[in-house]
């Protein structure tokens, strides 16, 4: 049975409510706090499930790439939808880069702010020995 939500007019409660389709439209919907039929049905959030195929596809939009070199706030914009849309924890220091850049910061700037972000403590790009 599909959930629908609504919100009463009178004590301005939202609740939900399970209806058969056949019981939508028919069946009088009243507030479980105050009894009330004057209700409104509301809208939910829609989620539309991606295959993780098509939402690499969104991220690789050539045309999203134009003039990131010379808008921080862009590029912020661009690697937080990139992250939302990977769904993994990327870490703090990712979310205060993230938040630098959106609020105009350029990324030498951050680079000088923050300097220990590059490596981390690993040892990439250094000599290693074997």
């Amino acid at each position: 049975m599909p959930i629908y939500q609504y919100r009463c007019l009178n004590c301005k409660k939202r609740f939900e409510i399970f209806l058969s389709y056949q019981e939508y439209g028919t069946k009088s919907v009243l507030c479980p706090i105050c009894a009330s039929n004057q209700v409104q049905r509301r809208i939910g959030r829609i989620r539309i499930a991606k295959s993780e195929e098509s939402r690499m596809d969104d991220l690789t939009d050539i045309s999203d790439l134009d003039g990131l070199e010379n808008d921080p706030r862009a590029l912020g914009k661009m690697m937080r939808k990139m992250s939302n849309e990977m769904g993994e924890e990327v870490g703090p220091e990712f979310d205060e880069v993230v938040d630098r850049l959106e609020a105009g910061q350029s990324p030498e700037d951050i680079e000088k702010a923050i300097p220990d972000l590059e490596g981390g403590g690993s040892n990439f790009g250094g000599d290693v020995d074997y």
